[in-house]
């Protein structure tokens, strides 16, 4: 055993004495891969008949009752000869070990350009067959729209149905792709239909069937960093509250360090007496802190939240007069996110755009709860290695490691670290401008949207030609991004743009691939670091597929945003960081303690969301039960339980279609409207619960005590509710049955942490927490109530 074999197999031992569940063995997976070959050996003379007829002979058995493991290698081998006769490829030893490990319900780390999308037709075959479809979550709507078209010839070899859904098909469009035997889309869209299934009010407006097993691609992503948000499904809610406009206004004149403290590393903010004053004096309200004034002081917060803390081009897109959110870890735009409570109206106002309603949320679900309604799941992804203990832990999903089909040679140059932003963009250009001088393509993957855009303007006045991509168009992209490996080309790109799409070496034009990989294949430049490593290790993925040469290398510098909101310089004692003339750090403890502070963020990150999985536990657990009794009500045909005295009294011992119809419909608008206020009044105690633990109180079990007594009398006063509506109702006066959809569908973007401060929490000035613990939840809870205040209002 050389040193090297031995310092590995040492590593991962102590990986697994620490609990890791990673496997790296795969030697089963082989034996099964050697029967399957076997196996197909005997199936390459059968005529196209003779593959139909043997596969629908294996989906009838399963029909019967066996077990889809007994019937594996003969349908893994068939869909090899199906795969060999519809595409003209031949399935690698490596893409059928994956297909295993998704059948077997665990994760499958394969790196980019391995054949991932391919791989996943052999696990999808085989439990299609029991009739109870099969879900390929993908990570947006141009990748399942793609993956089903050219995945469909294969499917539909073997007798398969496949489909896929879009964010703008219709409900019957969507119905009819679910009851495909394959059904391609994003996690989101699955996650959304859901939702909306459980605020319909007619049962032939809902598309799903009962969950069997999905395997989600790019599993890190969907699984942990878009989980990080939940769905959420709101109606709006009330008028735009359009005076937000003066307290944008007063933010824009008021100044940091004299009329309010924020810290950029916590991002809060902090009114000083002269900003309370001069406040007060522009609002004509009186003491801002007083009861009365906390509407006021909430606004003012959040319009200072706005100004100094949210940045166009960073946090937000302005575009088509409205804001759109830019994901921070990602850099993508997600559809139809917004922030919280008043958040989002002062950005709005600040940048003189609509204030838009503010939305009353009818149904939320976190996605790990969304995802284990699925008996079955599995996943695959380039980077779930640094995961894998939040993988296990969150969704039960063991990882594997598949070797790639052929030995990766790219290389990954060390970090270079300088001492400010501008000596690190200067660098930036001079590099790009060297490499690209040899004709080799360059790959830049960025933070933002406005660090791309800055970026390119350089590069344009050093006069070097580049494409920008900004997650904004995911078919377009897929497109720009797969020719980034050609001759010369030079693509920047915020992180996530064009994810799913392989980048060959010399793009679309195979005479150019051998001159791309003479000069080094595409070059990947990271100019700055993600608080995860698997971002980061997602764009060093670009390149070097396949056993493609190529290289990676990180420019970064010490003001960085990762830098700045951790204060890692503060942590650098300052004999370490001396510089060359070209501003470049080369101490290695300085790119060690960089490496240390992402394993120590990725850790504090994953027990956030820990948290927030027990958080929202219980509540997921409530929502069930109402979905139940929901779902109960919507699939019946007799009255519902409650008014079946009512109307038998009234002298209607036969009541009509059209009287059931409508107590039905009464009696779950009225539920909805129930589940609706408790979960909004849930969210404002979770606010503020973190504050009993200066009463010495555990906040999970005090937050759960509270939702236990909430919702112990939910169902029967809506059912009271409704009844006494009914009784209320006059027929010519009867109200029109309630709308068949909610009006619109959106995410929240949430603070992942529950203990984190919030605005509506600073309402005290600079009163210390520690001084004042035993007054402070009584406070609390009055803003609460003026917040529930203004939604029944609303």
């Amino acid at each position: 055993m050389t040193d090297t074999t031995f310092a590995t197999a040492l590593r991962r031992h102590i990986r697994r004495l620490n609990g890791s569940t990673l496997e790296w063995d795969i030697s089963e997976y082989r034996e099964t891969v050697d029967a399957v070959r076997r196996r197909h050996d005997s199936f390459v003379t059968l005529s196209d008949d003779a593959l139909a007829a043997r596969m629908e002979g294996y989906r009838e058995r399963i029909r019967s009752g066996e077990e889809p493991d007994t019937l594996l290698v003969p349908v893994f081998a068939l869909t090899i000869e199906a795969i060999r006769r519809e595409l003209r490829v031949e399935p690698f030893d490596e893409q059928i070990v994956c297909g295993i490990i998704l059948h077997r319900g665990k994760c499958a780390q394969m790196r980019t350009g391995e054949g991932k999308t391919l791989a996943a037709v052999f696990p999808a075959v085989l439990n299609a067959l029991t009739g109870k479809g099969v879900h390929i979550l993908t990570f947006n709507d141009y990748l399942a729209r793609r993956d089903a078209r050219w995945m469909g010839p294969v499917y539909r070899r073997l007798g398969i149905t496949v489909g896929f859904v879009q964010e703008s098909m219709s409900t019957q469009e969507r119905r009819d792709a679910y009851r495909r035997d394959v059904t391609c889309l994003t996690a989101k869209e699955a996650g959304f239909d859901y939702l909306r299934d459980h605020c319909s009010y007619d049962e032939l407006h809902t598309v799903h069937r009962e969950f069997n097993f999905a395997i989600v691609d790019e599993a890190d992503s969907v699984l942990i960093d878009e989980a990080r948000i939940p769905l959420v499904i709101a109606t709006a809610s009330g008028e735009a509250d359009n005076g937000l406009s003066r307290y944008a206004t007063l933010a824009r004149q008021m100044q940091p360090d004299r009329h309010f403290t924020f810290d950029m590393y916590g991002r809060k903010l902090s009114l000083t007496d002269e900003g309370a004053d001069f406040a007060e004096r522009d609002l004509a309200c009186g003491d801002l802190y007083a009861p009365g004034s906390g509407i006021a002081l909430v606004r003012l917060y959040h319009a200072l939240h706005a100004q100094y803390l949210l940045h166009p081009n960073v946090d937000y897109l302005v575009r088509g007069n409205r804001i759109e959110l830019i994901d921070e870890l990602t850099g993508r735009v997600p559809e139809n996110r917004r922030w919280p409570d008043g958040l989002q109206g002062a950005v709005e106002a600040k940048e003189g755009c609509p204030v838009q309603p503010r939305g009353a949320v009818r149904n939320t679900l976190a996605m790990h709860h969304f995802l284990a309604l699925y008996p079955k799941l599995a996943g695959m992804t380039a980077t779930a290695e640094s995961a894998e203990e939040e993988l296990h832990k969150q969704y039960g999903l063991d990882t594997v490691l598949v070797p790639p089909h052929r030995p990766c040679i790219r290389t990954d140059e060390p970090d270079l670290v300088f001492r400010t932003e501008q000596e690190k963009q200067s660098a930036l250009v001079d590099e790009i401008a060297t490499v690209h001088a040899t004709g080799r393509p360059v790959l830049v993957g960025t933070r933002t949207v406005r660090e791309s855009e800055e970026l390119a303007a350089r590069l344009r006045d050093a006069g070097i030609g580049c494409r920008i991509l900004n997650a904004k168009d995911n078919e377009y992209e897929a497109a720009i991004i797969a020719e980034a490996g050609g001759i010369g080309a030079v693509t920047i790109s915020t992180n996530m743009a064009g994810r799913g799409t392989d980048i060959r070496p010399g793009g679309s034009d195979e005479t150019d691939r051998e001159r791309v990989a003479a000069r080094g294949g595409l070059y990947v430049i990271g100019t700055n670091r993600f608080e995860s490593r698997r971002i980061d290790d997602q764009l060093r993925g670009r390149s070097g597929r396949q056993g493609d040469p190529g290289s990676s290398r990180f420019f970064i510098s010490l003001e960085d945003k990762l830098f700045v909101k951790y204060r890692i310089a503060d942590l650098i004692p300052g004999r370490f960081i001396t510089a060359d003339d070209r501003g470049v750090v080369g101490n290695r403890y300085v790119l060690n303690e960089v490496d240390r502070c992402q394993r120590i963020i990725e850790g504090q990150n994953s027990d956030i969301k820990l948290t927030l999985a027990r958080y929202t536990s219980l509540i997921e657990q409530q929502r069930r039960i109402v979905a139940t009794y929901r779902e109960k009500r919507l699939k019946s045909n007799g009255l519902p339980e409650p008014f079946s005295a009512v109307v038998e009294t009234g002298g209607d011992h036969d009541p009509g279609r059209a009287t059931v119809s409508r107590c039905r419909n009464l009696l779950l608008a009225t539920l909805d409207r129930h589940w609706s206020r408790y979960l909004a009044d849930m969210a404002d105690i979770r606010d503020g619960i973190h504050l009993r633990r200066f009463g010495r109180q555990d906040p999970l079990f005090e937050f759960n005590a509270i939702a236990i007594e909430h919702f112990a009398a939910l169902i029967s006063n809506a059912e009271q509710e409704a009844v006494a509506e009914y009784l209320s109702w006059k027929e010519e006066s009867a109200p029109d049955d309630p709308p068949l959809h909610p009006s619109a569908t959106w995410t929240y973007m949430v603070s992942d942490n529950p203990f984190e401060d919030d605005p509506d929490m600073q309402l005290f000035g600079n009163t210390g927490y520690s001084l004042f613990a035993g007054i402070l939840w009584p406070f609390t809870m009055l803003i609460l109530l003026l917040k529930k205040g203004r939604r029944r209002k609303s």
